[in-house]
């Protein structure tokens, strides 16, 4: 697996399972009566704190776990990691950056829309939200396509 491909994979799986934590939290929100907007709005500040950290950390992460596979499989002190990016590489990102702008354009104008019809706008907010980490892994296992389709 490539530098890039592992950093996507590594984004992908942070933003599903921040996706769970922040479903499950509306769920439970509207269940329990809570769909404040200091509620709605502590928990979009945690998603966007999780967002940076885990991303931050599951990368850094990774990479050492890479580097350190390499050793032991090659017995070299000093592995070589590619993690050059070429005009392909460039083009599947910018390709996978369409579709997540594409969807997310999608998502807010369904939450305008929510908006529209007379819903809290709480609501709306929520589907921001939604629509942002939802965009996020589309994009992300378009990538991940792109790249095992070998475009």
């Amino acid at each position: 697996m490539s530098f890039q491909q592992k950093n996507i994979t590594v984004s992908l799986v942070s933003f599903i399972l921040i996706l769970g934590f922040y479903s499950l939290r509306v769920i439970q929100m509207i269940g329990n009566e809570s769909f404040t907007s200091g509620n709605v709005f502590w928990l979009w500040g945690i998603i966007i704190g999780l967002a940076v950290v885990v991303t931050i950390i599951g990368t850094i992460l990774t990479h050492i776990v890479s580097a350190v596979i390499e050793v032991v499989r090659t017995g070299k002190d000093d592995p070589k990691i590619e993690d050059i990016e070429d005009e392909r590489d460039q083009l599947i990102d910018l390709k996978g950056t369409k579709v997540t702008y594409t969807v997310y354009s999608l998502g807010v104008f369904a939450a305008m829309l929510t908006f529209v019809f007379g819903l809290q706008p709480l609501v709306m907010f929520s589907l921001l939200i939604l629509a942002g980490l939802v965009a996020q892994i589309i994009g992300d296992v378009f990538r991940l396509v792109l790249y095992r389709r070998g475009f």
